[in-house]
């Protein structure tokens, strides 16, 4: 059964945080644990070393949603209809006044464009699909990441 998931407990540079989601989506458990699990391993440290702040929350939509892929009329569900993928469109780092945001789509600056390098990469070794801008049109302003079960437990798609 999907879950709603309004925040996640990672690992924090002063101990336990949470990385809220904004609005929460709805996601089946085990894309949430993927997601748990590379916030905390790969978002986290990346966030402190490029801009030595803890990742407080994701932009997000498109947690489970009964449609198919691409929103087309016909073809393949999209792995949104069974809550196994998550389109991430900005990242909050730190809080109060010296929160910042990295936009998916429009990265300020070369510090925010090689986070955002960093954080594909390192979605396409945690996720099976990985896509974002430059994929295709319709993920020009996110970043989709999904669990889909593939041919071989080796094989990812990441563009």
């Amino acid at each position: 059964d999907p879950v709603r998931v309004e925040a996640l407990a990672i690992r924090g540079s002063g101990g336990a945080a949470t990385v809220s989601f904004e609005p929460p989506p709805l996601l089946s458990c085990a894309m949430a644990k993927t997601l748990a699990h590379w916030l905390d391993s790969s978002v986290q440290p990346l966030a402190r070393g490029h801009f030595e702040q803890d990742i407080a929350s994701l932009r997000v939509g498109g947690g489970h949603e009964c449609r198919r892929r691409n929103r087309a009329s016909a073809g393949p569900l999209s792995e949104h209809a069974t809550g196994q993928a998550l389109d991430i469109f900005a990242f909050k780092l730190g809080s109060g006044a010296g929160a910042s945001q990295v936009v998916v789509e429009k990265p300020g600056g070369l510090t925010q464009n090689r986070f955002l390098d960093a954080v594909r990469q390192s979605a396409c070794g945690a996720f099976m699909t990985t896509l974002g801008p430059g994929s295709d049109a319709a993920h020009a302003n996110h970043l989709h990441v999904d669990i889909q079960e593939r041919r071989s437990r080796a094989s990812r798609f990441c563009q």
